[in-house]
């Protein structure tokens, strides 16, 4: 994945293949929606069709009102499957914890063998990317199903993976969860 890329990254998880494929559905019911404006618009500027029964027809009034809801429930039915989807533990192997601190995130695998190590931001080389390299990095089994859980030890930080589709807040105080499966290595 290259910075100068517009489109999702390859989806290493089912929940990013479910996030990209509501992506792609989400936006063919927008281009569709604004081809249909665009055309609409420019008929309405190059005709001079005016039909004075079409004033007060209850007709259209009705379908513009109905046509908008469907197309609603056509995004939110798909989206809430996603997000109920993304908050379900299955059964999980191995449990992972993650905690945030002032410019490190330390993690602790504690299922089957205490390890425990502590990640630090690697400074700027030419072929890092910035902000997102470290020295130790977290290593998870794949075709595994994982518990995250995450907190933080002072401040508000965000723990992301994108080609994953997962992203989660470490809170002082509170512990949050989420669930993992890698269905790919690397």
């Amino acid at each position: 994945m290259k910075w100068t890329k517009f489109y999702l990254p390859d989806a290493y998880s089912p929940t990013m293949e479910q996030l990209v494929y509501f992506h792609d559905h989400t936006m063919s019911i927008i281009t569709s929606i604004t081809i249909l404006i665009c055309i609409l618009l420019n008929s309405l500027l190059w005709n001079k069709l005016i039909d004075l029964n079409m004033n007060e027809h209850q007709m259209i009034e009705t379908w513009w009102t109905i046509l908008p809801t469907i197309v609603l429930l056509l995004i939110a039915i798909p989206s809430l499957k996603i997000l109920y989807s993304m908050e379900e533990l299955i059964n999980p192997t191995i449990s992972i914890k993650s905690m945030g601190h002032q410019w490190y995130w330390s993690y602790e695998y504690s299922d089957k063998f205490c390890k425990e190590l502590e990640s630090y931001m690697k400074y700027n080389k030419k072929n890092d990317f910035r902000l997102l390299e470290v020295d130790n990095k977290m290593k998870a089994p794949f075709l595994t199903q994982i518990r995250m859980i995450f907190s933080s030890s002072d401040v508000l930080h965000s723990w992301t993976i994108p080609c994953l589709g997962i992203k989660m807040d470490a809170v002082p105080g509170r512990i949050n969860q989420s669930s993992l499966m890698i269905k790919k290595p690397g």
